[in-house]
């Protein structure tokens, strides 16, 4: 998945508005605009580094003649120590764009590293990790990247990306009378440019149904591995079966163990903790012009 700069952009605009578009009263107060320096971000965890690129356009957002060199490619394990980015110029323009970059950075990078961590867990085993919608509002874009860097793949971007038929949608034409099968043959019949129709069952019947009805992908919610064994061992093929709903590292290597294609986790956007690392001006590096 290639980012787009104007949404990457977009997305940096609204997060420098949200914490200097009233200025930076501690800066200008106290920097002298003329003092130089440079600073390193730097790792304090080991983990995924993602994000590099996306904090290297933070800081020429603030001040395009800031010199930014982005050391660590995005995708690579880092360690304690490792010097994510070294930053030359104006030392106020630095301090601006400190916080900015660095949530960046940790956010990204503490999904891609929980990404990563779920991968280690399913290794040698045929399954696809993916993320879900459970994403940060407005950061979709960037936090799906950040599911890639890690290892895994990503899900829908968008309720306009495929069919997904979930327990309400169910509920509401259930009460219309309809039963399973028909709602996911009526899915099928107004679904448009060759778009998968998906169904979210809770029982081995409902997965039976929707497979009948001509689902192409099961999701099983919320189900123990046992039962997703039991379903799987029914379901032709050609059907695609995905797991969702409870997955932790404890329990995601019994998950793939039962032989679906897919586990989707929305943990690894909504819960990933960030990945610790710290912008260091360099006091030997400062010097007034």
């Amino acid at each position: 998945m290639q980012l787009s700069e104007e949404q990457v952009d977009n997305i940096i605009d609204l997060a420098l508005a949200e914490d200097i578009s009233h200025g930076d009263v501690t800066t200008e107060a106290l920097i002298p605009p003329e003092l130089q320096g440079r600073a390193s971000i730097l790792l304090k965890a080991k983990g995924i580094l993602a994000g590099g690129e996306v904090a290297k356009r933070v800081f020429l957002k603030v001040d395009p003649s800031l010199r930014v060199e982005v050391l660590i490619k995005d995708g690579v394990k880092v360690q304690p120590g490792d010097t994510v980015t070294i930053i030359s110029g104006s030392a106020a323009s630095i301090l601006k764009a400190e916080r900015v970059a660095l949530n960046f950075l940790q956010r990204l990078s503490g999904i891609a590293s929980q990404t990563a961590k779920y991968i280690a867990k399913t290794r040698g085993l045929v399954v696809n990790i993916t993320d879900t919608r459970k994403t940060t509002p407005g950061l979709r874009l960037l936090e799906k990247y950040a599911v890639r860097m890690g290892g895994g793949q990503n899900h829908r971007f968008h309720l306009g990306d495929g069919i997904l038929v979930k327990d309400n949608h169910l509920a509401a034409l259930r009460a219309l009378g309809m039963s399973l099968k028909d709602i996911v043959a009526k899915a099928k019949q107004n679904a448009s440019g060759g778009l998968k129709v998906e169904v979210e069952v809770n029982t081995t019947q409902e997965a039976l149904d929707a497979v009948e009805g001509g689902a192409d992908i099961i999701m099983l919610d919320n189900m123990s591995p046992d039962e997703m064994r039991r379903i799987v061992s029914l379901i032709p093929g050609q059907v695609k079966i995905e797991a969702s709903g409870g997955i932790t590292l404890a329990n995601v290597r019994m998950v793939a163990e039962a032989g679906v294609n897919v586990i989707s986790i929305g943990a690894l956007t909504h819960s990933s903790e960030a990945l610790d690392m710290s912008l260091e001006l360099e006091p030997q590096a400062l010097k007034n012009f």
